[in-house]
């Protein structure tokens, strides 16, 4: 069975942050970029936070063996919310630590759907014969330069997830697709209702959704790393006890609710079959 399925995969949750060094400079970016706008940054919200670094992010990422250890063909990095400072190229600095030859580029801009936008990417690239592997980095840091609703009235964490995608070899957990839809509850229509399915949900969802046995909820502490820290933790015990595992949340900025479907391979599901029995 062709496409992508997961090889391995590490995540990164409240990390030291560094000392700041770097705030004055951004400062003045910052005010070049509000003032037009009728706001100023809040130096003090810069100071107190815990200014982690994308690159800081990566760097503990790729310390993971394997992590590390992928030579991708395509690295892609997911954000929601900004860099401390905006002034590295965060996707090239990780290709050129899983050896220098990945096409890379950065999703933003689209809150946590970023992560779903990048495994739609990733497996139009491998369908096309672009990329037999890829690595997929989702960052999250909380120090910003205004105050952002999201961010201070919920007790968000610095956190990042990586999972590297290989051609499917007999086993794992494989990519099989991944979409939106207005609500939770529509948006998983389609991927319940079968035996053998783990669903989990990421800590915005906050609708009923529809009847289902195995349900993992994640807690709270992340906007759009959450579901990827989960799966980077249990995908190889999800892969032994079922046959799919749906990966749900729901927007809180936009309402929209995200899916993605992975599916064991056949010798994942065989070796279930034969525990189950």
């Amino acid at each position: 069975m062709s496409g992508l399925a997961l090889r391995a995969a590490a995540s990164v949750r409240s990390p030291r942050g560094r000392a700041p060094e770097g705030i004055p400079a951004a400062l003045d970016y910052f005010r070049d970029l509000l003032t037009p706008f009728g706001e100023k940054p809040d130096e003090e919200l810069l100071s107190r936070g815990p200014r982690v670094h994308h690159r800081d992010l990566v760097d503990l990422l790729v310390a993971d063996e394997g992590v590390g250890g992928s030579r991708p063909e395509l690295a892609i990095v997911a954000h929601a919310l900004p860099d401390v400072v905006p002034f590295t190229a965060v996707a090239p600095h990780l290709t050129e630590q899983l050896g220098g030859r990945a096409v890379n580029f950065a999703i933003g801009q689209q809150g946590l759907a970023a992560p779903f936008t990048a495994l739609r990417i990733a497996s139009a690239y491998h369908r096309s014969g672009r990329a037999a592997e890829v690595v997929i980095a989702v960052l999250e840091q909380t120090t910003l330069p205004t105050a952002f609703p999201l961010v201070q009235e919920n007790p968000l964490i610095d956190s990042a997830a990586a999972v590297v995608l290989g051609a499917s070899a007999g086993d794992g957990l494989r990519f099989v697709r991944a979409h939106s839809a207005g609500s939770a509850a529509t948006a998983l229509d389609r991927e319940l209702g079968e035996d053998g399915t783990l669903l989990v949900l990421g800590p915005w969802v906050t609708e009923d959704v529809p009847d289902h046995g195995a349900v993992h909820r994640v807690a709270p502490g992340s906007y759009c790393t959450s579901l990827w820290l989960e799966l980077a933790d249990h995908w190889q015990e999800w892969q032994r006890d079922f046959r799919r595992v749906v990966l749900c949340d729901t927007d809180p900025r936009s309402g929209r609710s995200h899916v993605a479907l992975f599916a064991a391979t056949a010798t994942a599901t065989a070796t279930a079959t034969a525990t189950d029995g």
